[in-house]
């Protein structure tokens, strides 16, 4: 059985999500590097990689709303081109993820959570409805 590992990747922090179902996405953990250090990013989640046994990375791209890439999802694109030198044995996949930090943020504020564990939470919720998002898509 596939495991699923999705990624919101800022730029200094990395959110994780994990499937071990293929069908519900679960949080897992917030990493973070250097500021805009992606070779760091990419040894740190091919670490996550390789200690959760993930045979399929969803990275999320974010787009502008009318639908170009901008500086921030050339980045992601050439993360996916690191992970993939890093570890050739794994499918990596990009998903459109427009707006999923600033559903995850609300969605923390709705649950009443403090500015301070908004910050700590946000990038692994925004990861896990990335992953979320991918896995119902090949799941209808």
């Amino acid at each position: 059985m596939k495991k699923y590992l999705g990624i919101d990747l800022g730029s200094k922090s990395l959110g994780f999500a994990v499937s071990e179902s293929g069908i519900i996405a679960n949080s897992l953990e917030t990493k973070y590097f250097e500021d805009d250090n992606y070779e760091l990013a990419a040894t740190i989640t091919n670490d996550v990689i390789i200690a959760n046994r993930i045979n399929v990375v969803v990275i999320g791209l974010p787009r502008h709303m009318n639908y170009d890439l901008g500086i921030r999802g050339e980045i992601s694109v050439d993360f996916k081109s690191k992970l993939e030198q890093l570890n050739p044995n794994i499918e990596v996949i990009l998903w459109d993820e427009r707006q999923s930090t600033k559903s995850a943020i609300k969605t923390l504020v709705q649950a009443n959570q403090s500015r301070k564990k908004q910050k700590q939470l946000k990038d692994q919720l925004a990861a896990t409805l990335i992953l979320q998002n991918y896995l119902d898509s090949i799941n209808k």
